[in-house]
C-alpha cells in the first residue's frame, strides 16, 4: 500500500509524540523514584567530623561514633547524632565534652533534618555525582536553628548513595547556648578554644529492599549509653578525672536557701551514680560550698545539709553508704570572686573528691 504525504506525515507525528510521552514518562518516573522505597543511613560507613581550634592555631579533629538516619521517599531526610558517642580519642576529654560542654545528660542527641527535592536528583543515575542546595535545620543543645548550604550527592550504586558536605559549615558556639559550657571545658583544660567550631560529614544511604524495616531513628538516649567507654569499672586515674569533672558541671540545683533538690538535678545525679558504682573500693567525698552571703555559721550548715542531701539521692539509687562521705565547707573555700553575682554562682557548689586510703 502506497502512503500519501499526509498519512506518512500522521504517522510520523504519532510515532514523535509517543517518544516525547515516553521520555517524558521515564524523567517523570526518575525524579518520583529518586529515593523511591526510602532509604538508610549505613552508620560504618558514614562519619561526622567537627575541627576545633585551641591556642589560637591547634587544630583538633573529632567525630562521633553513633549516627541513625533515613531519607523518605518524599526526600525529607534526617540524622540523629548521639553525643555522648563523641570520641577525641582521648577518655577524658571526651568524659569533658560529654559533662561540660554539650551537657549530654540534659541534651543527648543532636538532630539534623532537611527536605531534599527528588526532582533535583531526577538525572543522578546518569550523572553520578550532583551539587545541590538544600536548607537544613540543626537542633542542638536546646536550640534549633535553619541554615542553608550545599551538598554534594553522589550514586556509589543503583541502591548507595553518598550525601556529603561540599564544604566545612561553621557552627558558633553562642548560636547554640554553648558558651556556659565552653567557658566550663576551657577552664578544666586549661586552654583557651575559639568559640565556633566546622562541621564536615559524608553520610552513605542504602536503598530499603524487601521487606525489612529500616532501622529507627532513636528516642533520647539516657546518658552514656553510647559513650565510647571500657566495659566494666574504671581504674583510679579514670575515676579521679571523671569526679574532678563532675565537680564543675554546676547541674546539681537546690531550692534557694534551702538544702532541698530540684527536679532538673535528677540527670547529673543519676549519671553520678553509675560513674560511682563503677570505682568500687572507692570512697568519694561530697563537698558543699556556699557563696558568701549571709554567717558563716548558716553557710556552714547549709553546705552540710546540701551534701547530705545528694548522698540521700545517690544511695536511694542503691549505692552503698560506705562509699560516700559528706562534708560541708560553708564559704570557706570559694573559687571565683563573692564579689560578684557569676563569682557567687560559681562558689554555691557540690564537689567531689576520691579520699586517699
Amino acid at each position: 500500500m502506497t502512503m500519501t504525504p499526509d498519512l506518512l506525515a500522521k504517522r510520523i507525528y504519532v510515532i514523535l509524540l509517543m517518544l516525547c510521552l515516553a521520555v517524558f514518562g521515564t524523567a517523570r518516573a526518575t525524579a518520583q523514584d529518586a529515593f523511591a522505597g526510602g532509604w538508610t543511613l549505613t552508620p560504618e560507613m558514614s562519619n561526622l567530623r567537627f575541627q576545633s581550634v585551641k591556642k589560637q592555631t591547634v587544630v583538633e579533629s573529632s567525630t562521633f561514633a553513633t549516627l541513625q538516619g533515613s531519607i523518605e521517599e518524599n526526600g525529607a531526610a534526617q540524622v540523629t547524632v548521639l553525643l555522648d558517642s563523641v570520641d577525641t580519642k582521648i577518655d577524658l576529654r571526651n568524659v569533658r565534652m560529654r559533662f561540660l560542654f554539650f551537657e549530654t545528660f540534659l541534651f543527648p542527641q543532636a538532630t539534623i533534618t532537611a527536605q531534599i527535592d527528588p526532582t533535583a536528583l531526577a538525572d543522578l543515575a546518569q550523572v553520578r555525582r550532583k551539587v545541590i542546595p538544600i536548607s537544613y535545620t540543626l537542633d542542638l543543645h536546646g536550640v534549633s536553628k535553619t541554615q542553608d548550604t550545599t551538598v554534594v550527592a553522589t550514586l556509589l550504586s543503583n541502591d548507595m548513595v553518598s550525601i556529603a558536605s561540599d564544604a566545612p559549615i561553621s557552627i558558633a558556639v553562642a548560636d547554640f547556648d554553648l558558651a556556659a559550657g565552653l567557658e566550663k571545658l576551657q577552664e578544666a583544660a586549661g586552654v583557651e578554644i575559639i568559640p565556633s567550631a566546622t562541621i564536615s560529614f559524608d553520610w552513605v544511604f542504602v536503598r530499603n529492599t524487601g521487606t525489612a524495616a529500616p532501622a529507627p531513628v532513636p528516642a533520647a538516649a539516657a546518658p552514656a549509653s553510647a559513650a565510647l567507654e571500657t566495659p566494666g569499672n574504671f581504674d583510679s586515674e579514670a575515676c579521679k578525672g571523671r569526679f574532678e569533672i563532675l565537680s564543675r558541671t554546676g547541674n546539681i540545683y537546690f531550692t534557694s536557701g534551702s538544702a532541698r533538690l530540684e527536679d532538673k538535678s535528677a540527670s547529673l545525679l543519676d549519671s553520678l551514680a553509675d560513674i560511682v558504682s563503677r570505682c568500687p573500693g572507692m570512697v568519694v567525698e561530697v563537698g558543699g560550698h556556699t557563696d558568701s552571703v549571709g554567717s558563716d555559721a548558716l553557710n556552714m550548715d547549709l553546705s552540710e545539709a546540701r551534701a547530705a542531701a545528694v548522698i540521700s539521692y545517690l544511695v536511694g539509687k542503691g549505692l552503698g553508704r560506705d562509699a560516700l562521705v559528706s562534708k560541708g565547707y560553708g564559704e570557706t573555700t570559694p573559687i571565683a570572686d563573692n564579689a560578684t553575682k557569676e563569682g557567687r554562682w560559681k562558689n554555691r557548689r557540690i564537689g567531689f573528691t576520691v579520699l586517699e586510703n
